[in-house]
């Protein structure tokens, strides 16, 4: 078992830039393909981007591919999440999720889940 816990979000302006990170405790998460999802008020939680568990394999969402960057950090036990070019339809409540299969964009593929935190693009 993983817990998860986000941090990083916040207020921004359209075209700026955010970090969030994934720290996780419990098992490391080596073990699981992680992945970053949104949700906006009145929206169904929507995939953004995933890592396998090594870390060398990215897939992303076509809204935020060439803006978003996924990593991690194996030995920090951290996710990141490097967000660009920042559009007021980023804003959401931003989740962390860990998984057995690398790439899935169906949320109920994932097992853990952090509590999310909030970005807002202002225009």
């Amino acid at each position: 078992q993983v817990q998860l816990v986000e941090s990083g979000g916040g207020l921004v302006q359209a075209g700026g830039s955010l970090s969030l990170s994934c720290a996780a405790s419990g098992r490391t998460i080596s073990s699981y393909a992680m992945g970053w999802f949104r949700q906006a008020p009145g929206k169904e939680r929507e995939f953004v981007a995933a890592i396998s568990r090594s870390g060398d394999i990215t897939y992303y969402s076509r809204s935020v591919k060439g803006r978003f960057t996924i990593s991690k950090d194996n030995a920090k036990t951290t996710v990141y999440l490097q967000m660009n070019s920042l559009k007021p339809e980023d804003t959401a409540v931003y989740y962390c999720a860990a998984g057995q299969r690398f790439g899935a964009v169906n949320h109920e593929e994932y097992d853990y889940w952090g509590q999310g935190t909030q970005v807002t693009v202002s225009s």
